[in-house]
């Protein structure tokens, strides 16, 4: 899901989110590492509150394609080196 401008739990959204949480950190040098909370979506107990019973928090879809946060960290890890 894509939304422009960037609405909350779309895959810009969450990119947006991913970068400013990276931005954060980066300003302390003490803290040496970070990782995303879920690599991929999951499916989860059946709710209200959840489309599908789905969790969409992962930064690959539930059958492991890369959404736009996955991308969004190479970039970020990729510059980390450099």
């Amino acid at each position: 899901m894509h939304a422009q401008p960037a609405e909350m739990w779309s895959e810009d959204y969450q990119s947006q989110l991913i970068e400013a949480y990276w931005r954060a950190l980066r300003k302390h040098p003490y803290i040496v590492g970070a990782h995303p909370w879920a690599f991929a979506d999951f499916k989860t107990s059946q709710s209200i509150m959840r489309v599908g019973s789905l969790n969409h928090k992962g930064v690959f879809t539930r059958d492991r394609r890369p959404k736009l946060a996955a991308t969004r960290l190479r970039e970020l890890w990729g510059a980390a080196k450099g």
